[in-house]
Order: structure tokens, then C-alpha cells, then sequence
């Protein structure tokens, strides 16, 4: 698969996080308008910032006129997230490290784990925030695990099934519509957990900092 990172304008990630996936093979990174200020803190030069900059600030988007690709795209009817996504998509990418997507403005943390759910047809698209890395699964998937590791299973309808080996706490064929029920908090009792999610997605939230410790990312 074709990595990249993606960095939006929310709450900054620590410059640890990039080595990291550098290491997994992250080496390509996308700024998302005001993610570019960002990068520009953390003394990063993105290969790509795009977006209809309207929260950049205009030094860094000079700073970076001669390092960057900088793609203006002044359409309303996507965000700028988005933005970054397709253009992704386009040239290849298909595996993405979602981080600054999360921050002090509930809508668009809600807006941008929802076009994570959008194009997860299409793209991977995991998000990092602060101790949790949070991924969309479907059908038939095995997680190698540590035993002991919190494990966060969340559905969207009633119409979505899960059966799960490997849980403290299993589930035999049932539902877990939003609002209505979750398994919050299970944990891996083995190195696999096995999970059947049938006639829909899940969003699953895990421990990041367990997984780069043993190089599960």
C-alpha cells in the first residue's frame, strides 16, 4: 500500500509521532490548509498543502512556496480534509495517518472521523489522537494484539452484526447501533483477536502507544 500522513488543523501532534511512522514507512505528508502552520512549527516541509486557505497563515504559505506543492482549491461542497483525500487518492495513495484531525472544536473532529468513514471504500484512513489510533473494519479481519490491550468496537446500525474470538468480553452475533450500545473498554485476552463484522463498518479505537511499542502500527 501507498502511505502517507495526513496533518489537519487541530490539536498538533507531538514531532515523535512522525518519526514513528516515518519508521512504518509514512514518508509523504499532506497538509490540510491550516495544518501547514503546523508542519511549519515542528519544522517539517510537507510534500503537499492544500486547501481554499482560508486558515493559513499567508509567511508560511510564502515559506514554503519553493519546498511545498501548494494546491489552492477554492470549492465549498468538501472540507479541506477531503480536499487532501482525493488528491491522495488520485496519485495513489491509499493508506493514511490522519493526525491533527481531532481538536478543541467538536465539529469538525465529528466532521473529519465522518469523511473518514466516507472514503473508507476507497482509502485507508486511520487517525491518531494523543493514546488512541481509531480505524474503520469490515467483514472479516484479524487484529494482532498484546493481551491486555483495551480494544473499543463501535457500529453505526442495527443491521451491523458482530462476532468476536479474542475478547474478554465476546460478542455472539449482535448489534452495536451509535447511541444505543458499544463494546467500550474490551480487552485482548490473546495475540489474535478475531473479528466478523457482517452487513456494514465498525469504527475499532486501540492504544497507540502499545502498538508502537511493538511495531504493530
Amino acid at each position: 500500500m501507498k502511505k502517507c500522513i495526513l496533518l489537519a488543523n487541530g490539536q498538533a501532534p507531538k514531532k515523535s509521532v512522525f518519526r514513528l511512522l516515518n519508521k512504518a514507512g509514512y514518508n509523504t505528508l499532506f497538509c490540510a490548509d491550516g495544518g501547514a502552520d503546523t508542519a511549519y512549527k515542528l519544522g517539517l516541509v510537507p510534500n503537499f498543502i492544500i486547501g481554499d486557505f482560508d486558515s493559513v497563515n499567508y509567511s508560511t504559505l510564502k515559506y514554503f512556496e519553493n519546498k511545498s506543492s501548494i494546491i489552492q482549491i477554492k470549492r465549498q461542497n468538501d472540507t479541506d480534509v477531503e480536499k487532501c483525500l482525493k488528491h491522495a487518492g488520485k496519485i495513489g495513495f491509499n493508506d493514511v495517518i490522519l493526525l491533527g484531525g481531532t481538536g478543541d472544536r467538536l465539529h469538525h473532529s465529528f466532521c473529519n472521523l465522518g469523511s473518514v468513514l466516507k472514503y473508507s471504500d476507497s482509502i485507508n484512513v486511520k487517525v491518531i489522537h494523543d493514546k488512541s489510533l481509531l480505524a474503520v473494519y469490515s467483514g472479516n479481519i484479524i487484529l494482532t494484539t498484546i493481551p491486555g490491550e483495551t480494544i473499543s468496537i463501535y457500529g453505526f446500525d442495527s443491521k451491523t452484526k458482530f462476532i468476536s474470538n479474542g475478547l474478554k468480553y465476546p460478542l455472539k452475533n449482535i448489534s452495536l447501533p451509535f447511541g444505543q450500545k458499544e463494546s467500550t473498554s474490551n480487552v485482548a485476552i490473546k495475540n489474535k483477536v478475531k473479528l466478523n463484522i457482517k452487513n456494514g463498518k465498525a469504527f475499532i479505537i486501540r492504544e497507540f502507544e502499545l502498538l508502537s511499542k511493538y511495531g504493530l502500527i
